[in-house]
């Protein structure tokens, strides 16, 4: 019985990028975007806190915009610093028109298409058999590794009577708007598929870290004016070394008020106020 995973706990931040492109093999066949059905799957697992970089995305800086045009009323609470960044970003690809001999054939994957820009969903979809493969890759937002990369396949036999009362009824994705996906045969084979390619992916993002900003490389930062490291938060404490406006320093995390434990570009760790420096952007 194909249904939804569901997460205990978040595996962090994600956001699912609309493609890019002129070619949108969903639209013959009458579908919406994929990603609209992989937002789905993400809200209803609860596996992932999913971050809006579309629409939703361009509103949001509308009403931004307004605040600081001081069009707001007071106590809006409106300003920056307070978006959320994703961990994990998927972005869906396009895949290309090739019908083959029985009319029905949508697009086999171009010999290059996986294994460039990191963070790409494709899909190589034969209309005329009904069966439907996808690719699901994700990628650290912060590092650009690509983490996973999960491959899902589904026919139309795998649509059954479970299927069809967990995946496409109102507790699925039936009930989500998504058309063709839901009430159409290959529509519920592709949808079948990412199903099948996002269970993986959870599976395989399981042994993540919870906290992907703390686990990830070091933020740099750069010193904005001469002052020294010291030996800890108190700044008569023994001279480390000198620093100058320019040199790279690296927060350990390690915090004691203002003041920041770092290390620099030869290993020398000391203390440093958060004020003489600036975190890389």
């Amino acid at each position: 019985m194909a249904a939804i995973p569901k997460c205990q706990t978040k595996l962090g931040s994600i956001s699912v990028v609309e493609p890019e492109g002129a070619v949108a093999w969903w639209s013959q066949q009458q579908l919406p975007s994929p990603t609209k059905l992989i937002k789905v799957f993400v809200n209803k697992s609860g596996c992932f806190t999913l971050v809006d970089r579309g629409m939703g995305m361009g509103a949001a800086l509308r009403e931004r915009a307004l605040a600081s045009g001081g069009e707001l009323r007071g106590g809006a609470n409106v300003g920056k610093g307070q978006m959320k960044a994703a961990d994990y970003v998927m972005v869906p690809d396009l895949i290309s028109n090739n019908r083959n001999a029985g009319g029905g054939g949508l697009g086999a994957l171009a010999s290059g298409l996986i294994g460039g820009p990191a963070g790409r969903i494709v899909g190589n979809i034969n209309i005329s058999t009904k069966t439907a493969d996808v690719v699901l890759t994700v990628t650290d937002v912060r590092s650009s590794e690509q983490v996973a990369l999960t491959e899902g396949h589904a026919e139309k036999n795998d649509i059954g009577f479970g299927a069809r009362g967990s995946l496409f009824g109102s507790s699925g994705v039936g009930a989500a708007g998504l058309g063709g996906y839901a009430n159409t045969t290959q529509g519920q084979v592709i949808a079948m598929a990412y199903l099948d390619a996002y269970t993986k992916l959870v599976t395989e993002l399981g042994g993540m870290p919870s906290n992907a900003s703390a686990a990830n490389v070091r933020q740099s930062g750069t010193v904005n004016k001469p002052t020294h490291m010291t030996t800890s938060a108190n700044t008569n404490s023994k001279v480390v070394r000198s620093v100058t406006p320019g040199m790279t320093v690296y927060p350990t995390g390690t915090k004691a008020g203002i003041a920041w434990e770092v290390e620099d570009e030869h290993g020398n760790r000391g203390w440093m106020s958060s004020e003489d420096f600036d975190l890389a952007r």
